[in-house]
């Protein structure tokens, strides 16, 4: 009996281990836009609103408002970018110093996944 807890309790710290290190960190934008160098090439998860976004076959940018700042995140695959107004779960990389679409950007979100809500 007593193995089976040292089993059941070391498979849960070993679990709730690689649960935790694979998970991007949740922040805010005012943290990312305040300390970049801290967040580069980080994966990050952000929750807000769009604000702007422009975008053609698929790939695009957009802005997004968390209530604490905007950030513009960068779109490269085909899923095109979402509606202004419509409230996006998105996650990926922070970079610095991106160019798209011929327009230049400081600190950016290389978008890797994204769950929409609403419009």
């Amino acid at each position: 009996m007593l193995r089976l807890r040292k089993f059941a309790l070391c498979s849960l710290v070993l679990g709730a281990t690689f649960l935790l290190t694979a998970c991007p960190s949740s922040t805010n934008i005012a943290r990312i836009n305040s300390d970049p160098s801290r967040y580069r090439n980080k994966e990050v998860s952000l929750t807000g609103r769009v604000t702007d976004s422009f975008g053609a076959l698929g790939r695009g940018a957009y802005q997004l408002d968390d209530g604490t700042g905007r950030i513009w995140v960068v779109v490269q695959d085909n899923r095109g970018v979402p509606n202004r107004g419509a409230e996006v779960g998105t996650r990926g990389r922070v970079q610095s110093g991106v160019s798209f679409g011929g327009r230049n950007f400081g600190t950016v979100i290389q978008e890797t996944d994204r769950r929409s809500r609403g419009r």
